[in-house]
């Protein structure tokens, strides 16, 4: 024993370490705050002027840690789970993201935080305009990365792409069909929207599938899709009543995913566009690129 344990302390040097999902900075707290008739799960840290950021589908707030990492710098960095997603309490309803507005409207007011820049991704674009469309003088500056608006620009033609058949799969029986199955559902979004699935790692796609498995969790997750057609009905509303967002908007897609396109959406709906591209990246920027989409968000929230 005395021979083999000196052995295996060898092999497991040689051994190449597992990769980790990036870890918030140890000053980041969490909390869970009530907010429009649910509970979400929330990170702030840091100081400063405030940013929100809203993850997406397949994900949770873990995925924005590295962004997180530099804004806290300057910052009060304010990152909540979705409702009903990651470590958010399930809700019943609601996940129209006019109503998920309100959820972090009510958020923001009981942090005390009257106005904030907001970044956003994937469904997180979805609640960030309806957001930014209702309360124009709170949300300061809108970064929104690789996803379409509902209702918004062509987006009866972004839905004819078999490419999004998930935008009408969901109900009952769909999540009869996932029970049990959720890591082999959610690798097909890591796999067919990435530039290469390598960059989506074994350790994190472990890590969101054990969080999407929780009870509720994947019907929370089709509730959001099939809200897309009230999501259309009410952008559209928002739009001609209250008129272009006259905010600072950055429009990122990933260069091998919605690229350049991302710009030409939004200025359909918003009047001070900036566009941008994240190099060699699909649509998972925070695992395909950070360093790139860091800086192109960092450089916009800082530029005067």
């Amino acid at each position: 024993m005395r021979i083999l344990a000196p052995l295996l302390l060898l092999l497991a040097a040689a051994l190449p370490a597992h990769a980790q999902v990036p870890a918030y900075p140890s000053a980041f707290k969490t909390q869970e705050i009530a907010t429009n008739g649910t509970t979400l799960h929330v990170r702030i840290g840091g100081s400063g002027p405030a940013v929100l950021l809203l993850h997406g589908y397949g994900e949770t707030g873990d995925m924005w840690a590295p962004l997180a990492d530099t804004l806290m710098r300057d910052h009060t960095v304010v990152v909540p789970d979705l409702r009903g997603m990651g470590l958010s309490a399930v809700a019943t309803g609601g996940y129209d993201k006019k109503n998920q507005a309100a959820d972090m409207i009510a958020l923001l007011d009981g942090l005390k935080i009257a106005k904030a820049d907001v970044v956003a991704h994937d469904i997180g674009n979805m609640v960030a305009y309806a957001l930014a469309e209702q309360n124009q003088a709170r949300v300061t500056k809108l970064v929104l990365i690789d996803a379409p608006v509902p209702g918004i620009g062509p987006w009866e033609e972004v839905l004819k792409n078999p490419i999004l058949w998930h935008f009408r799969f969901g109900g009952p029986d769909m999540e009869r069909l996932v029970a049990g199955r959720e890591r082999i559902y959610l690798d097909r979004f890591w796999n067919d929207f990435s530039a290469d699935p390598k960059h989506f790692d074994e350790a994190s796609r472990a890590h969101y599938a054990a969080l999407y498995a929780r009870p509720g969790n994947m019907h929370a997750g089709f509730a959001q899709f099939a809200a897309f057609d009230q999501d259309a009905i009410d952008n559209r509303a928002l739009l001609a009543r209250f008129g272009k967002l006259p905010m600072p908007v950055l429009a990122l897609g990933g260069e091998k995913s919605f690229g350049d396109q991302m710009a030409a959406i939004m200025r359909t709906a918003a009047t001070n566009v900036t566009g941008g591209v994240v190099p060699g990246s699909g649509h998972w920027i925070m695992e395909e690129n950070p360093a790139a989409t860091v800086k192109l968000v960092t450089d916009f929230l800082g530029a005067k």
